[in-house]
């Protein structure tokens, strides 16, 4: 027991652990991430999201219907189509990350704006931090999803948020505020996500019934991550080559690591 528990609280501190590694680099670095790093990261995690969401959650949620007979795909649909439903609300009160950078000054402030990155930031972690706690759940409950898959799982979070945690406190930074703060608001960041899988496993039995529309939830949450904010992330500009290489890298590891350790 007390090994299980050992897994689930490296499952849960990983991608919090990319996150203050990423808000580290305002301790480090004079400038932002190098673009060809950044374009790397957000490649290689877009491809460990996709191919999460496919072997790691929706075959689950449909194997875990089997007694839905032909319509076991039905749990996967409408939990899917809720946690895409649940981002693009998400993203209609609160702005896209790729827009930050490229958006233009308004009447608002600097500091106004970065806040605001550090309030998208944390939302957009919540159902991450959601699709965690539900596969180590999933794992725990002895579901058909692998301790490896779920570990790779929360890497490949922690690669994409690590981009995210450098994105909030080197502008803030920049704006006036000391290091060391600006390094605490980047972490703050991403407290909702391990929040938000220890709540998901605290209630895994009474979600049990429930898990494959679940699974598919974060699925879907996941997903519109992937095509809305990481996708253009690492297709636009230079080095969008080496994006793609990466995303393709980090699919066949998350692809093989899932069958081969399922």
């Amino acid at each position: 027991m007390s090994e299980m528990l050992h897994y689930l609280v490296r499952g849960i501190l990983i991608p919090f652990i990319g996150t203050s590694a990423g808000a580290a680099c305002v301790l480090l670095l004079k400038k932002q991430l190098d673009e060809r790093v950044e374009k790397i990261l957000t490649g290689f995690a877009a491809g460990v999201m996709v191919a999460a969401s496919i072997w790691s959650l929706l075959i689950p949620a449909m194997e875990d219907s089997q007694d839905l007979g032909r319509l076991s795909f039905l749990p996967a649909v409408i939990g899917y189509l809720f946690g895409t439903l649940f981002l693009l609300f998400l993203d209609h009160i609160i702005p896209h990350l790729h827009r930050f950078s490229s958006s233009p000054e308004g009447p608002s402030s600097h500091l106004a704006r970065t806040t605001m990155m550090v309030f998208a930031v944390a939302l957009h972690n919540i159902p991450e931090g959601m699709a965690v706690g539900v596969v180590l759940a999933g794992w725990y409950r002895g579901q058909d999803i692998s301790l490896g898959a779920a570990m790779a799982l929360s890497v490949g979070i922690a690669i994409q948020n690590f981009p995210e945690g450098a994105i909030v406190s080197m502008p803030l930074a920049a704006e006036g505020k000391s290091k060391g703060r600006a390094f605490l608001d980047g972490v703050l960041s991403g407290a909702v996500e391990p929040v938000g899988a220890i709540l998901t496993i605290l209630f895994a039995s009474q979600i049990l019934p429930v898990m494959p529309y679940l699974l598919s939830f974060a699925a879907g949450a996941m997903m519109y991550v992937v095509v809305e904010e990481l996708i253009p992330e690492m297709s636009q500009g230079k080095h969008s080559n080496k994006g793609t290489i990466a995303f393709t890298a980090g699919f066949l590891l998350m692809m093989a690591l899932d069958v081969a350790l399922g």
